[in-house]
């Protein structure tokens, strides 16, 4: 039915096919509409807001009550005084072996920048390689398949007697545990190309740089992306690990030499730290993506 609208009324009036008088609809109410969207916006600030609260707060709740029966381990309250004393000044530095945890956390990032860039130098175009050279992935298929399975640590003792040097050793642990999804996403992504795309490009007689930088690189954006930022993940667990193993300076090191002090609350410390920086860093590259990922609008 067609809906009709009378002047003197605001009231919508679906008209009678049959010849019968019309039938009127009530329009909804706004206050109701208003509401409904008020309820809408309330739900999202508890979904985004309040649960993690809650969450938040279970998890103090379930370490307040491991700690009744358990004097060794360190209260949520007697942790936070330790965090705001550590957190106070975090970049003193009295000796080499000495030094705050703002220190040991930017040495860490460090070595995973160096580490990661480097992956990303040589990943990424290897990727775009495999992906658009079939005799390439072809020959570097089997190899990926078999070393991308090897625990990072793995690959410690190989950089240790290469470098001789605990913080080379340590960067070529994060270079290979990172280079393995750079490479795998940006192939596919390369292989997912519509082809209608590459036809059009062979139509235009375009060379090969601008199906390159023209067609593969935006179609292929979103999945180098994501493979990026598993890799940074990956990296920012494996350089604890690799830290606790090597020594020097570094979060990892400074949490291994806590537990050698029977430090507790600053071992939960850097747990905390850990994980906040490695949410940050995801949070961004997650920022990122979203960037530069195109939805196709519909008209």
């Amino acid at each position: 039915m067609n809906a009709l609208l009378k002047p003197d009324s605001p009231e919508p009036v679906a008209a009678a096919t049959d010849g019968a008088a019309p039938v009127r609809r009530p329009r909804r109410p706004l206050a109701a509409n208003g509401t409904a969207r008020a309820r809408r916006q309330v739900s999202a600030v508890v979904m985004k807001i309040v649960a993690p609260l809650v969450g938040a707060a279970l998890l103090v709740a379930v370490w307040q009550l491991i700690t009744v029966n358990n004097a060794t381990f360190p209260t949520p309250a007697a942790t936070l005084a330790e965090a705001v004393k550590l957190f106070s000044d975090p970049f003193y530095r009295t000796s080499p072996n000495d030094q705050g945890i703002g220190w040991n956390l930017l040495a860490s990032l460090q070595r995973v920048g160096v580490g990661f860039g480097l992956a990303a130098l040589v990943g990424i175009p290897l990727g775009f390689l495999i992906g658009r050279v079939q005799f390439v992935g072809s020959m570097f298929g089997p190899i990926i398949s078999l070393l991308k399975p090897v625990s990072p640590l793995a690959w410690l003792p190989i950089g240790l007697l290469v470098f001789k040097s605990a913080n080379p050793a340590a960067i070529w642990s994060i270079f290979i545990c990172s280079i393995w999804p750079m490479i795998i996403n940006t192939a596919v992504g390369v292989q997912r190309v519509p082809q209608d795309y590459m036809n059009v490009a062979r139509v235009l007689n375009l060379s090969e740089w601008k199906v390159l930088t023209k067609i593969l690189l935006p179609s292929a954006l979103p999945y180098i992306l994501t493979g990026v930022r598993l890799s940074i993940g990956t990296a920012w667990l494996v350089i604890v690990a690799a830290e606790m193993l090597t020594g020097g300076v570094g979060i990892g090191f400074w949490l291994w030499d806590e537990w050698n002090n029977l430090n507790v609350p600053h071992i939960i410390i850097a747990i905390v730290s850990i994980g906040l920086v490695g949410l940050l860093l995801e949070q961004a590259l997650m920022a990122l993506a979203r960037a530069f990922t195109y939805e196709q609008v519909s008209n």
